[in-house]
């Protein structure tokens, strides 16, 4: 097998692993309410960061034996795979407007990737290392804290979700960093930068778990898929040297890219907000109905109830101070204030 096969084959599986870690995260989110950050009772959640962590190792694999320009594309389609994999194996079906914004936030972030051109190894300094750490501990926190003053999960979930591929993107970018710096003479001079990627990917887990929780997975994954190579391109084209392909056209077709992945999470978001929506009408209708039976009557004048074919009135006392059990009058809860009401005897 050749190299850009075998790192065809090393991408599709970890985008698979990915896929199945996603699924398990939305399921723990959605069976553990109490701790949405990091559930660590329950074992699901430690498949799903097993399968995470295969992921990651399969990409840098891949990464190993394939041009950035093909692996990154191919890391994409984590979300194409998660919305069957997730009807077939946990019944969560996916509409189709889910169907389109995931495949409208794949294609465009496809073509992005596609259009980033390769360059030189590069790496940065100590300073930028500590400039560009600093940053992004300082963007991911904002981006979290802003997302707790939102009251609406799906876009609360969605400010989560964007930390989580924050921290995912720049936590790439120090692990090109240490890889093109590594030497075994003195591995411990790479310390610090490893400390940053093991919070940067810690706490990258940590808010994609919260970002699952209700919300649904195709728009949650769908932002952490396309937020994480973005910004990780967006670094490497500032402070590494990197380019887009063909130029100013290659460029403006970059960013027409961008804009149909966007497109893309906008439906996701949309769609997911109309579901919750539907749901919590349905939920309110399903508490406020009450058979007809049982609805308390509530009536101004007296009513004639007929038993054994002769008329019988029963009022009750506008001025009781409790309900009239001795007088065989058992008057129960109210839906509305009434000022007389009027229970039916039924011999």
């Amino acid at each position: 097998m050749s190299s850009l096969a075998l790192a065809v084959v090393l991408s599709l599986v970890s985008a698979v692993a990915y896929a199945a870690g996603a699924i398990m995260q939305e399921h723990v989110a959605a069976s553990t309410s109490a701790r949405p950050y990091a559930p660590l009772h329950h074992a699901a959640w430690w498949v799903a960061v097993a399968l995470n962590s295969l992921g990651a190792v399969l990409h840098v694999m891949a990464l190993a034996y394939g041009p950035l320009s093909l692996v990154q594309p191919l890391g994409a389609l984590t979300i194409v795979f998660a919305l069957p994999m997730a009807a077939l194996f946990v019944r969560r079906r996916a509409g189709a407007a889910a169907w389109r914004g995931a495949i409208t936030a794949t294609a465009g972030l496809a073509g992005l990737l596609a259009l980033t051109g390769e360059a030189d190894a590069h790496s940065l300094g100590g300073g930028q290392r500590g400039v560009l750490a600093g940053v992004t501990l300082g963007g991911v926190a904002l981006i979290f804290l802003v997302a707790q003053t939102v009251h609406r999960p799906i876009l609360r979930s969605v400010g989560l979700a964007a930390a989580a591929g924050v921290a995912f993107g720049i936590a790439s970018v120090f692990t090109k960093t240490v890889a093109v710096d590594w030497t075994w003479s003195a591995p411990l001079s790479q310390c610090p930068s490893l400390l940053v990627i093991s919070v940067l990917a810690i706490g990258g887990l940590l808010l994609s778990q919260a970002s699952y929780r209700g919300a649904g997975l195709a728009a949650p994954l769908a932002t952490v898929t396309v937020v994480n190579p973005v910004v990780a391109a967006a670094v490497g084209i500032t402070m590494f040297g990197e380019t887009f392909r063909y130029g100013v056209p290659g460029t403006v077709l970059a960013l027409g890219f961008g804009v149909v992945a966007a497109g893309g999470l906008i439906l996701l978001t949309t769609e997911r907000l109309k579901a919750a929506r539907t749901e919590a009408e349905a939920h309110a209708q399903a508490e406020g109905s009450v058979p007809p039976a049982q609805q308390p009557v509530c009536r101004s004048e007296p009513r004639m109830l007929h038993a054994d074919a002769q008329a019988q009135v029963l009022p009750s006392d506008r001025d009781a101070a409790r309900s009239e059990v001795g007088e065989g009058i058992d008057v129960g809860p109210v839906s509305r204030p009434c000022t007389h009401l009027e229970m039916e005897m039924r011999p």
